[in-house]
């Protein structure tokens, strides 16, 4: 099938996709987190920054760099927000609560350096890969709510990393009026390129929406605690992948999102309209086995 044909909406968003190497130590971090608001922003309406992008450790030293919102790290990236006039999206940083407890969280600042809010990350990275465990509840509680930001007149909806694999996630957002999606990640490397691009496209295809992944990238240096898979993705409605940063860091680039594109898309595959959750909700499962001597057959 031929691409679909572009709408007449006239909106457009430019978005900053951002990534580094970050490191345990916060300050140097923050330093390149600050430096690419105020080089991205004059360019971009909403600057996107990854996730663990503040700091990268062990569980218990992510968990013992968790920040408040009225940090004065935070406080430096809302100055950076304010003095560029840029909207940006810290992808997900550890915050510390006021009662103690410990969120991921992606900020939302606004271009007149308020804080307009925030989505603690869902679905949590309890995995085993290559014999190292990654208990995320370890150090973090789950979110309850998805979010939804409004950026120059563009509905965009928050996710964080390990949310991609849960489809659900993104379907609910769409189906709110989310026409780009935001997933700032910290891979991991042998994740990552195995299911980092086709994850990503599949939840551009499946939405019909732009889908913008900034990413932390490993280094060579010995300094990040685990490695990090990189190629931070932006990825158009028709699930063309748009730009891919490889393992450059620092690295940004900012992408112009034709919001016309997303109604083609949508017009074309109008797969949001033929949603049938009640129909979906509880299989019928058939207890009787039809071939009870297939089990035999490998």
């Amino acid at each position: 099938m031929d691409e679909p044909a572009a709408g007449t909406d006239e909106r457009r968003l430019r978005v900053a996709l951002t990534q580094w190497q970050p490191t345990r130590d916060v300050a140097a971090n923050l330093a390149v987190a600050v430096g690419l608001v105020h080089a991205a922003g004059a360019h971009a309406d909403l600057v996107v920054l990854p996730e663990n992008g503040l700091h990268l450790g062990t569980n218990a030293e992510m968990r013992a760099a968790a920040l408040a919102v009225d940090s004065p790290e935070i406080d430096a990236l809302r100055a950076a927000a304010e003095a560029a006039r840029v909207a940006v999206v810290l992808g997900g940083f550890k915050r510390k609560a006021p009662d103690g407890d410990v969120f991921n969280t992606a900020l939302v600042i606004d271009a007149d350096g308020a804080v307009a809010g925030g989505y603690d990350k869902i679905h949590l990275f309890d995995a085993r890969i290559d014999g190292r465990s990654f208990e995320a509840s370890g150090v973090e509680r789950a979110g309850e709510r998805p979010l939804i930001a409004t950026v120059a007149g563009v509905r965009v909806g928050l996710t964080i990393c390990y949310d991609v694999r849960f489809p659900e996630l993104y379907r609910t957002l769409a189906l709110a009026g989310a026409e780009v999606l935001l997933v700032p990640a910290a891979f991991t490397h042998r994740t990552g390129s195995a299911h980092w691009e086709v994850l990503l496209r599949a939840r551009a295809i499946e939405n019909g929406a732009f889908v913008v992944a900034p990413a932390t990238v490993r280094g060579t240096d010995g300094t990040d605690a685990f490695e990090t898979w990189g190629h931070a993705l932006a990825v158009g409605p028709w699930g063309e992948v748009l730009a891919d940063l490889g393992e450059r860091s620092p690295a940004w680039e900012v992408h112009e999102l034709r919001l016309a594109d997303v109604a083609a898309a949508r017009g074309t595959l109008p797969v949001l309209r033929g949603v049938r959750v009640a129909a979906t909700a509880a299989p019928e499962i058939i207890e009787r086995d039809a071939n009870p001597k297939g089990s035999a057959n490998g």
